[in-house]
């Protein structure tokens, strides 16, 4: 799925899960805003919630997945697994055009319409536009620096910003700390 959309990072890195994102809100060819913020956080702040994609879709998803954290509280993949099945199967939300990168303090969780929940191995997952080029910037600094993952995430969207046109510098980063 390619979206021109925004660009939403999260580093698993040295104990922490930072997660952050652009603020560009872009419709056809315009900028209509610069400074949105796209991360959330749920369940007294022990999840986070980033969203790419169309922004009314991504809040009825987000609004969706705050209810399968409410029926699975301490199981965030399993939320996950069924705002999945059921983004897939249901007819309305099928239509839906986002994706949502889910943490908490042990998860690293892409959700997407076609059923898919999706860990990353390395803990490094990007959605939007700037997506790859951000989790690309990412990765090389979790290996080639001793940066802590709230500033990976900044320097990575950084660079992302300055290749992807539905990017920009108006970023908010924001963590948790990790569970082993």
């Amino acid at each position: 799925m390619r979206t021109h959309s925004t660009t939403i990072l999260t580093v698993r890195h040295q104990g922490v899960v930072a997660m952050g994102g652009d603020g560009q809100v872009t419709v056809g060819e315009s900028i209509m805003k610069a400074d949105s913020n796209k991360i959330r956080r749920l369940m007294d702040g022990k999840v986070m919630t980033g969203f790419a994609g169309s922004s009314a879709d991504a809040f009825a998803l987000l609004e969706r997945f705050e209810a399968k954290l409410k029926d699975y509280p301490s199981n965030v993949p399993r939320a996950a697994t069924e705002l999945a099945k059921e983004w897939r199967t249901d007819r309305v939300l099928r239509r839906l055009e986002a994706l949502l990168a889910v943490v908490d303090a042990r998860h690293t969780l892409l959700v997407t319409g076609n059923g898919d929940v999706i860990q990353p191995t390395d803990g490094v997952l990007g959605i939007g536009s700037g997506g790859n080029y951000a989790v690309a910037a990412g990765r090389a600094l979790c290996a080639h620096s001793t940066l802590g993952a709230a500033e990976i995430v900044r320097a990575a969207l950084e660079i992302a910003a300055g290749i992807d046109v539905y990017t920009n510098t108006n970023i908010v980063v924001e963590e948790l700390a990790c569970e082993s």
